[in-house]
């Protein structure tokens, strides 16, 4: 099925505009910054966001920016979110336009967020007449760990539109697990909550050629890292899943002597909150049992961190209806299962019912099995694709701000 003729039209007008999105991604690109704090790229969207006509209001407590864009008339209120933080990484793409910040990369494409974020209000603004209510523009830092959307709503975020609160949520992630240009979203759980888990195994140290006469920690840890993928296989529902993950292990100094600590740090990943809080409970059982079992003991720590994504069934139908009138049906994906990876988009979602969707940017010459993933210093994003995520950010409100 092709796009239809309207929606096709916010395509178009996206195609128009992509070389000013990509050079302003392109800007973006080279001066990532991670945290809270993002002194550079605030600049620039404030910057950008002052260029459209609008008024923007830069973060109290972290970098962020807001803006609204009034329509013709007094209707409901859609917010639309692009993070723009980046990661702790050295960028070796190649890219003539790569990172000139060392250790730092947009290696999750949340440079190309802002950059389509922008677009998307610079054409709800040309279309300003045609339309009513209220688009509440969300630019946040600190997606990556930092719990920058949680800042903002704490900020006040949700009252920022001068009017109603927002009745309506929507962002975009580009990815290249998809091929560029589609859109792919499902209802329901979307990302998984993911908590840090920091185990200390403590035993007795000694000779290693002597372990009877020592309580050897690095055994009991050992046992701990296997049983915890036992629990993970025979206590939790294959349909209700869970990740734990063990990915750091430190112990010893040399090696004639056993040492008295273990330490082991992972991840902890569910789709429903339900099941997190049973895994939770399941890790201090399994760790504290068989650490007491062998006479030592184990000191388990859980960081909470993001909780559960949750698309709204509703929104996202209209998500999927905008996705198929912008890009066709071949290139409207339903997702037959959630992203074990984490997004603070669902403290947003916690509040407001809405969805987050992916927009595909694998470059075409790439193999899908071996192309580079969000988070890897090498990937490249198809910057094409980004045309699809500025039409599907006006389908979305638009739509959804004419009553579905």
């Amino acid at each position: 099925m092709q796009p239809t003729s309207v929606a096709h039209a916010y395509l178009d007008a996206a195609r128009e505009i992509l070389p000013e999105v990509i050079a302003l991604r392109r800007r973006l690109h080279r001066i990532p910054e991670v945290g809270l704090e993002l002194p550079r790229t605030q600049a620039l969207v404030l910057e950008a966001v002052r260029d459209l006509g609008l008024d923007p209001t830069p973060g109290v407590t972290v970098g962020s920016v807001v803006a609204t864009i009034e329509g013709a008339r007094p209707g409901p209120t859609i917010l639309l979110r692009a993070d723009m933080d980046a990661l702790p990484l050295t960028e070796e793409t190649g890219l003539d336009f790569a990172s000139e910040h060392d250790g730092q990369m947009h290696a999750c494409g949340h440079d190309t967020h802002v950059a389509m974020l922008l677009g998307a209000a610079r054409l709800l603004i040309d279309q300003q007449a045609s339309w009513n209510g209220r688009v509440l523009l969300m630019f946040q830092p600190g997606e990556e760990g930092f719990h920058g959307a949680r800042f903002m709503l704490d900020e006040g975020l949700l009252d920022k539109a001068g009017g109603e609160r927002p009745s309506g949520a929507f962002a975009l992630h580009i990815s290249t697990l998809y091929e560029t240009g589609t859109i792919d979203v499902r209802p329901g759980p979307m990302l998984a909550s993911g908590d840090t888990l920091r185990i200390t195994v403590r035993g007795r140290g000694g000779h290693a050629s002597a372990p009877h006469t020592a309580l050897d920690p690095i055994t009991v840890a050992a046992e701990i890292v296997l049983a915890l993928q036992l629990m993970v296989t025979r206590r939790v529902d294959a349909f209700d899943p869970a990740v734990v993950t063990i990915a750091q292990v430190l112990a010893g100094t040399t090696t004639n002597i056993i040492p008295e600590t273990v330490f082991l740090g992972g991840t902890m990943r569910t789709v429903s909150e339900a099941r997190r809080v049973a895994v939770q409970a399941g890790v201090r059982r399994v760790c504290e049992g068989i650490a007491a079992a062998h006479g030592a003991s184990a000191e388990v720590e859980i960081e909470p961190g993001y909780p559960v994504t949750i698309n709204d069934a509703a929104f996202t139908e209209l998500v999927l209806g905008v996705a198929r009138d912008v890009v066709g049906e071949d290139a409207t994906r339903l997702l037959p299962a959630p992203i074990m990876g984490a997004e603070d988009f669902s403290y947003v979602l916690q509040q407001v019912p809405g969805a987050m969707a992916f927009v595909g940017a694998r470059p075409p010459e790439e193999d899908p099995a071996t192309a580079p993933m969000n988070h890897s210093n090498r990937v490249v994003f198809d910057e094409s694709a980004m045309a699809a995520g500025i039409a599907t950010h006006v389908g979305v409100a638009r739509r959804f701000l004419s009553g579905g």
